[in-house]
């Protein structure tokens, strides 16, 4: 693709995120000076959540179908794809408690006044969950046919059905090549459709935002603030606690010079509000870093499916706060096994602009349903958290690379020295590392594990 037939779309976007900060302000405004007319505009942000609701079934089973996929396509590379699946599954793991604990700390959601309705069909929803039969909620993962899961709208019925479907195909071995290829097209159609469906954002926020300052007052402000504040907090600790101490002790690099290298595109994607637009550069600045050609070929476009951890933290803190605020928290079982179903749900699904709001809704309809009509709460702030979900998923997806390549022994640490301190400058024109004078090739692109559409 060329950079001409890119940079029009990329400006579609950014004028869609300007669109979003003008309904949000001008639903605050309708909301603050004419509440009844707000709570009246609250169809607009539910018809939203439906299309979003709408999208949910499909993306699940498209991106665990290619993601079991991904994940065999890794292992035949060998030790680096091992380590790289390895790592990835535990950072999420991490990223996501961490969510929880900050989630369940600061509360956010507590005591905001909503419509009597929806806080009703809520606490009806959990009263029902913890009444229920276990072995009923077992048998009922199963759908009654093959399809029906899709019909009905059953989030785990279909992550069952992709993950045998993932499973049978990696069974297949080669001739599950084209079945997988049909699939990853019908993925690319889901995506362009949510794309779609995300210019209506707009409008959604507009409704969402009015209906609930309409109905919270400025409290709700206060909410959907603390809310706002606690995920980027929680992002910058986990950059600078969990990151920085992984990259220190295994590969003795400092995490602030890495990003400082990385400073162009953390720019880039701040303007694009997608990490996908810094992929290209991220492989060729690790390999300039001292990561081998093969380490960052395999890692990276993994890590872009695999390993967003802010997105991870973005969806256990929505819930909590959705939870809340609906008058129905959640259990510590259910927060458990809540971050069960996001750690398998999350792996592609969010990697396009608008899935992590379908990530988000299919997990509560798997576990809550009457939560499902919360998500339009957040519909308004959703797109002013894309840039921390963005820059943290970046940020652990070049720690991740050097990482890995000083395990296996392909990072040069004194070159990388080198590079961070400015006396080996990234050529900008080029983007081509010559140094190595091709005895280290990139791996064959058949071994290459596809990149998510972007990791916002």
């Amino acid at each position: 693709m060329t950079t001409p037939a890119s940079t029009p779309h990329r400006d579609r976007t950014h004028y869609l995120y300007l669109a979003v900060i003008g309904a949000v302000l001008a639903g605050i405004a309708v909301g603050l000076f004419a509440p009844d007319t707000g709570v009246a505009l609250k169809p607009l942000g539910t018809a939203f959540v439906n299309l979003i609701k709408m999208m949910v079934g499909p993306i699940i089973f498209c991106t665990i179908v290619l993601g079991v996929g991904s994940v065999a396509q890794a292992a035949k590379v060998g030790k680096v794809g091992g380590l790289a699946i390895g790592y990835f599954l535990v950072m999420s793991t991490v990223a996501l408690v961490i969510g929880l604990i900050v989630g369940n700390v600061l509360h956010p959601g507590e005591g905001l006044q909503l419509t009597d309705d929806l806080r009703k069909a809520a606490q009806e929803q959990a009263s029902k969950g913890t009444e229920g039969d276990p072995t009923s909620f077992l048998l009922g993962i199963i759908p009654t046919t093959l399809v029906s899961a899709f019909t009905e709208g059953q989030t785990l019925q279909t992550l069952l059905v992709a993950l045998l479907a993932g499973f049978a195909l990696q069974a297949m071995g080669e001739r599950a090549a084209p079945i997988l290829t049909g699939i990853g097209h019908i993925q690319r159609l889901v995506f362009r459709i949510l794309a779609m469906i995300m210019w209506a954002a707009p409008v959604g926020a507009f409704g969402a935002i009015a209906a609930v300052v309409g109905a919270g007052g400025f409290g709700a402000l206060v909410s959907l603030g603390v809310l706002m504040l606690g995920f980027y907090v929680t992002c910058v600790l986990f950059v600078a606690f969990v990151l920085g101490p992984v990259l220190w002790a295994v590969a003795r690099v400092n995490l602030w010079s890495l990003l400082r290298y990385l400073g162009r595109e953390f720019l880039l994607i701040l303007s694009t509000s997608s990490s996908e637009s810094a992929l290209p550069r991220l492989i060729a600045k690790m390999e300039h870093l001292g990561v081998s050609r093969t380490v960052a070929g395999i890692t990276v476009p993994t890590g872009y499916s695999f390993n967003l951890d802010g997105t991870a933290i973005y969806l256990t803190m929505a819930t909590l706060f959705v939870a809340s605020a609906t008058g129905a928290p959640l259990s510590i079982g259910e927060q458990i096994s809540l971050l069960v179903f996001m750690m398998i749900a999350s792996k592609g699904a969010a990697g396009v602009t608008g899935a992590g709001l379908a990530t988000l809704a299919g997990g509560l309809q798997s576990h809550r349903p009457g939560l499902v009509d919360g998500v339009g709460l957040i519909v308004g702030i959703d797109r002013f958290m894309s840039e921390a979900r963005a820059l943290t998923n970046f940020a652990g997806n070049a720690v991740a690379t050097v990482v890995i390549g000083t395990w296996v022994g392909d990072f040069d640490r004194e070159r990388a020295e080198r590079v961070l301190a400015g006396r080996d400058p990234f050529d900008e024109a080029t983007f081509v590392d010559e140094e190595d004078g091709g005895k280290n090739p990139p791996p064959p692109a058949t071994e290459q594990p596809a990149p998510a559409l972007s990791s916002s």
